[in-house]
């Protein structure tokens, strides 16, 4: 192991081997390097595994108390694992005066634990009366740059959206079990008939509700009264506390596609006052976080093989309602591990950071 550096304030990550880990680890590599002492953490089975971060070799540690030896003040430690862990481990890094980043549902819904998105309402992050900032699911966070800039030049009314997200969105299991069932079905007729995919497939459809490979899955989540899922729900809920619109009408619809990385939305929204498709275009072509692809006749749209690997929001398909002429309608999408979740998660570490700088 090196040894640790003197400046800036150390940074511990919490799943460094996880999938959204992997990915983070990357970007620590590529942006301006603000940390001290970068600790890596996973669970005991992954410990002693070494990882390279900022060109160094760093061994992984066991997710114990003792992890956070010598964390205080002006240090922030990132979470990267299941809610259940979070909420377990975040309340000991608070209690030692470091500050918690949290990209699991466990403090979302709390009030008092700010909802971040840097580009959206970054300023938000210097409230935090328990010490914890939250970031959004990647769904939500695909989207919300779009929304947040035309918000603010129109106010948004209302809000429906489909989602169409990658299996990498489960874990290294999603990503796993889609690649297998596209293996058994590859090179054949399958998709013809009634019950042909479920045969090849099996009984083993892993995170999701059913086979993924040649179909796409209307379900995400854990069911909900009223037939809504519990990922849908958060979606509704996690846009409201960014866009600081507690009241806004949302319907959405998840939906598992066959695809590994990167989530894609359709978006309807309807604001206060009507809406200029062109100048709409230029909002959207200056937002921070977002790149505009947007020409129909030449082919060019967006699409999530394009975004994959990526740090911004693509958006494109923009166009008034035919309706409407308060709606606008748009496509959307985003590598759902990076801008989703890593990248979304060091911006806002690094906020606070400057914080103590």
């Amino acid at each position: 192991m090196t040894a640790p550096r003197s400046s800036g304030p150390a940074l511990a990550v919490v799943g460094a081997t996880g999938a959204v880990g992997s990915v983070l680890l990357q970007i620590l590599s590529q942006r301006a390097d603000v940390w001290g002492d970068i600790r890596l953490i996973a669970s005991a089975r992954s410990a002693g595994r070494v990882l390279a971060v900022r060109g160094e070799e760093t061994e992984v540690i066991a997710l114990t108390e003792d992890a956070f030896d010598g964390f205080g003040k002006g240090d922030i430690v990132l979470f990267l694992t299941p809610a259940e862990v979070s909420a377990r481990w975040a309340p000991v890094v608070t209690a030692r005066g470091a500050v918690v980043v949290d990209q699991s549902a466990a403090f979302r819904e709390d009030p008092e634990v700010p909802l971040v998105v840097p580009e959206v309402n970054g300023h938000a992050v210097r409230i935090r009366p328990r010490g914890i900032v939250a970031g959004p699911d990647c769904v939500t966070a695909a989207m919300i740059a779009t929304l947040g800039a035309l918000h603010a030049e129109y106010g948004l009314a209302d809000l429906a959206v489909s989602s169409y997200q990658a299996a990498s969105a489960a874990g290294r299991a999603g990503s796993e079990t889609l690649r297998r069932q596209l293996s058994l079905v590859a090179g054949s007729t399958l998709g013809e008939q009634t019950g042909d995919v479920r045969r090849a497939v099996g009984e083993d459809t892993g995170p999701f509700a059913a086979p993924l490979a040649l179909n796409v899955v209307p379900w995400s989540g854990e069911l909900r009264e009223g037939g809504w899922s519990s990922h849908e729900l958060a979606v509704r809920a996690e846009t409201r506390r960014i866009l600081g619109l507690e009241s806004l009408p949302i319907a959405v619809t998840c939906v598992q596609v066959p695809v590994v990385t990167g989530h894609s939305l359709t978006v309807r929204a309807r604001f206060e006052r009507e809406v200029d498709a062109g100048h709409a275009r230029e909002i959207l072509e200056a937002a921070p976080g977002v790149v505009l692809v947007d020409d129909p006749e030449a082919g060019e749209f967006p699409t999530p093989a394009d975004a994959a690997g990526t740090d911004p929001a693509w958006v494109g398909r923009v166009r008034g309602s035919l309706d409407d002429s308060r709606s606008l309608e748009f496509f959307v999408c985003a590598d759902n591990l990076r801008k989703g979740a890593a990248l979304n998660a060091t911006q806002i570490s690094e906020l606070i950071a400057g914080e103590f700088a």
